[in-house]
């Protein structure tokens, strides 16, 4: 029977309700062309959908990068970015925003006046580094993206040093601003929370906390990997995104992105000469011949201690989660 066909004892209109219940939550996403697949829409794409969720990719900006490098930018003209979000808009019903690198000030204030119209749907935006801006660039899009994004953020997301050099550029302690800090500091533009990431700790451990202006709220403690990443900061907010698409309550989804985010890297490759890439379907992967191994042994153990002995090829199948930090 072809797909566009339904039998004739089928209600048609019964028939697209339950299509429509079935269909997985939207996240539209406004991010940059990254032709290297680490960040940008390729990875909000990538991560949205390993979540279980579908990702609505808007262009903001086209990034000239390798996996080592960016190497500059163009921008798209700020029309057509509204309009790339607008006519989706009109079809389709989402469920969460997540915003990444949004080109220039001028791209910032045509993604701000599209979110502006829907302001129940939650916003998480992340800040990358823009260091390889020229300094003119970077002063006009991080004061554009503090006061017409910001105002409209459910959880912004970034690194705790790059966050700092943005919210709390005239610090002078001799201590790093706590979460805390950065919290009050965005909520005085509206922002209702922060997730901190890469916070240093002793013996090779980095924190990761989210903050409200009255105090921390959850996070994760992880092992710091010995290598170098690319998109880790688009994996998580776009994880993040997806996971409040479809309710999740801001705690319980930013520790299942932290660990999404870890697994992600802990099972991550390099696929050229730079840096390395999250995998962000490291849960779909074959087990290799080592982890079924450790599981029929693992099985096998937890059957005698359990009175029962099983032949360890009879161990349950599936693939077992990665190493956790």
């Amino acid at each position: 029977m072809n797909k566009t066909e339904l039998p004739s004892s089928t209600d048609p209109t019964a028939a697209l309700d339950e299509q429509e219940a079935q269909a997985p939550a939207c996240v539209l996403s406004f991010n940059a062309s990254d032709a290297s697949g680490a960040g940008g829409l390729a990875g909000d794409i990538a991560t949205i959908a390993a979540m279980g969720a579908h990702c609505l990719p808007v262009v903001s900006a086209i990034v000239l990068r390798d996996t080592a490098e960016v190497f500059e930018h163009h921008t798209l003209d700020p029309d057509t970015i509204a309009e790339q979000a607008r006519l989706i808009l009109e079809d389709v019903q989402i469920s969460a925003w997540k915003v990444g690198f949004l080109g220039s000030a001028e791209g910032v204030s045509a993604v701000a006046e599209v979110l502006s119209d829907y302001p129940d749907v939650p916003l998480v935006a992340y800040l990358p580094n823009v260091a390889w801006l020229d300094e003119e660039q970077q002063a006009s899009y991080l004061d554009a993206f503090r006061e017409l994004v910001l105002p409209q953020t459910h959880v912004l997301v970034g690194n705790h040093k790059t966050l700092s050099d943005f919210l709390l550029p005239d610090w002078d302690a001799d201590r790093p601003a706590s979460p805390r800090e950065l919290a009050v500091a965005a909520g005085q533009h509206g922002t209702a929370h922060v997730l901190v990431t890469g916070i240093a700790l002793p013996n090779q451990f980095v924190d990761n906390v989210l903050a409200t202006p009255a105090g921390p709220v959850t996070g994760e403690k992880f092992e710091r990997f010995e290598v170098n990443f690319v998109g880790a900061g688009d994996t998580l907010s776009a994880g993040l995104a997806a996971l409040l698409s479809v309710g999740a309550e801001i705690h319980s989804a930013v520790g299942e992105a932290l660990s999404f985010l870890d697994q992600a890297l802990d099972g991550g490759f390099r696929p050229g000469m730079g840096n390395v890439i999250p995998d962000r379907f490291f849960w779909a992967l074959p087990p290799s011949e080592e982890e079924e191994a450790e599981m029929a042994a693992e099985a096998a153990a937890a059957a005698q201690a359990g009175g029962v002995t099983v032949k360890l090829d009879e161990a349950a199948p599936g693939r077992p989660p990665r190493r956790m930090h």
